[in-house]
Order: structure tokens, then C-alpha cells, then sequence
């Protein structure tokens, strides 16, 4: 089937070939586990239950997820396997399913919770840039959408992540998916909704605060997660201006207009800004634990 799940529509056949997220028709993906590195309200005290997906429909050039987005790594499993792992990190205690980095996977996904779905919210972790018809198509399977807002401009975004048009199709999608999910807590944990993350880059303050702005004006009451955790990666090198962390002074600034427009949610340390975050790939024990939760 030619694919047209992400707003790029390179109508590829998968089954023969692969598409410009250079994944075929095969889900891939290098690791799962309870995941304690997101917000509050989606990792909780147990963690999220997170599982990663190989390749990526962008390709940013600072991905900290570069050996798997863009190298390809990864293990391939069919929809019984994932829908099993849905199931063990359920019974490990997964505060949700979070499906990191899934676009080019949702018709694999959708069958995957069509054989098994947990009594835990559906988190679609991605990076925005969606097309209407698959998030509509998501409407009875996603509880949650966290969706970064990257760029304010098309020339930044064509420059870092290889896209013409992210601005506009990201806006309209932010737009759909407040419109698909109200959001709902139980306490402290997210049980439905949306919430926004942003992550400031060097040189780009002005870009953030745009962003911010755009967010507060169109999506009354969303909550923002505000990140600081930019570090250097993959190929930030070939890039002089982002090749380091944010200063002190860029934090500030897009920090104090977070607070100036009464945004609500999170806003991330400076000093988070660090490997810490990025997971371990452990390619081998994905099929070493199939083995066991196939039998779950």
C-alpha cells in the first residue's frame, strides 16, 4: 500500500520499498522500558512506558536519538510482539504506553491495539509535524498527544530537520489534536489531552517566543512544557551556531516570557542540558525479552 501517513505523502510502497522515513512496512524499533525522564504528569513514580521507534519522518541534524532515527538501528517486530510488549509494560506498572517517535508506525500501532489494549492511557509522542487524516485516525486508539512545537520559521526548519513547511502543518495539527482530546487528570497524572513541549535552541530565542506567543493566543489554557536540555548531537557539529548548549542568557529570556504570558506547565532546568536523557540502545535485548512476553 502506498503510504501518505505523514504530511510529506511520498506515497512510497512499503512492502518493496522503503519511504523517505527509510522504513518499510515492518515495525522497528530498538528499546521499551519504564521511562522516567518525562514530564511529571506522564512519568509519575513508576515511569512511562516507553517504546521507541527506529527511524524518523524529519531527520533533525541535533536528534539525540540520531542512532536510531537516522542510522536506522533497531530490531524488527510484528504487531503480536508489540502488542505483547503494550501488554509487559502494563503488568510492570507503566503509568501509560508512550509511543515515541510513531507516525510512519500507525497503521502497525493500530493493529497492535486492535489485538491488545491496555487499561492505560496512549501517549503519541511526536515531533508535530502530522498530517489531519492520521491524527483523525487516531481519535479511539491515543489518549494523550505530546508533541514538541520546534520552529517558528520554515527557513530553520528546512535548514535543522529537511522540511518546507513544518510551521503551518504543525500549527494546524496542535490545533486538531486540542480539538480531539480535552485534558483530564486524575491527580497529579495525565489521563487525556494535549500538552506542548518546546525546546529552546542557541540563536534561536526569538523563534521560541513566537512560538510561545502563538500557543498562548490559539490554545487557550494548554499546558507548555518548556525544555532547556539542548545539547550538541549527531550532526549539530556541521552546524557552527547550534553546535553548544544554550546560554544563560537565552534561558532567561524565553523563560521570562513564558511566565509574562501566564503560560502553565513546565519549564526545564538549564543545567538539564546533558547525555543523561538520552536512552542506552540495547538492540539485542528487545528480541531476548519477546521471548518472555510472549508468554505473558
Amino acid at each position: 500500500m502506498n503510504c501518505f501517513l505523514c504530511p510529506r505523502k511520498c506515497g512510497k510502497d512499503r512492502d518493496i520499498e522503503k519511504g523517505y522515513c527509510c522504513a518499510s512496512s515492518k515495525i522497528k524499533i530498538a528499546k521499551y522500558s519504564l521511562f522516567e525522564y518525562e514530564e511529571p504528569c506522564i512519568s509519575g513514580k513508576k515511569g512511562s512506558g516507553a517504546i521507541f521507534f527506529s527511524h524518523c519522518i524529519l531527520g533533525c541534524v541535533f536528534c539525540q536519538n540520531y542512532e536510531i532515527s537516522s542510522l536506522k538501528k533497531g530490531k524488527e517486530i510484528t504487531e503480536e510482539e508489540l502488542a505483547n510488549i503494550f501488554k509487559e509494560l502494563e503488568m510492570l506498572g507503566a503509568e501509560n504506553i508512550n509511543l515515541v517517535n510513531p507516525t510512519h508506525y500507525v497503521l502497525n500501532i493500530i493493529k497492535a491495539l486492535k489485538i491488545y489494549r491496555p487499561k492505560i492511557p496512549i501517549v503519541y509522542n511526536t515531533h508535530g509535524y502530522e498530517s489531519l487524516q492520521t491524527l483523525k485516525m487516531l481519535k479511539d486508539y491515543v489518549d494523550i498527544f505530546l508533541p514538541d512545537f520546534k520552529y517558528y520559521s520554515n527557513t530553520t526548519a528546512k535548514k535543522y530537520s529537511n522540511v518546507d513547511d513544518y510551521v503551518e502543518v504543525t500549527k494546524k495539527a496542535l490545533l486538531y489534536m486540542r480539538e480531539l482530546k480535552s485534558d483530564i487528570y486524575d491527580g497529579e497524572m495525565m489521563k487525556q489531552g494535549l500538552l506542548i513541549r518546546h525546546m529552546i535552541m542557541p540563536l534561536q530565542t526569538n523563534e521560541s517566543i513566537e512560538i510561545l506567543t502563538w500557543i498562548k493566543n490559539n490554545l487557550k489554557d494548554t499546558k507548555v512544557s518548556l525544555m532547556a536540555q539542548y545539547t550538541p548531537y549527531a550532526r549539530a557539529s556541521e552546524f557552527k551556531e547550534i553546535n553548544r548548549k544554550i546560554t544563560k542568557r537565552e534561558y532567561t529570556k524565553v523563560v521570562d516570557k513564558y511566565l509574562e504570558l501566564g503560560l502553565d506547565g513546565y519549564v526545564q532546568d538549564r543545567e538539564s542540558a546533558k547525555t543523561l536523557y538520552i536512552p542506552s540502545w540495547d538492540y539485542q535485548s528487545v528480541f531476548d525479552r519477546l521471548k518472555y512476553s510472549s508468554n505473558i
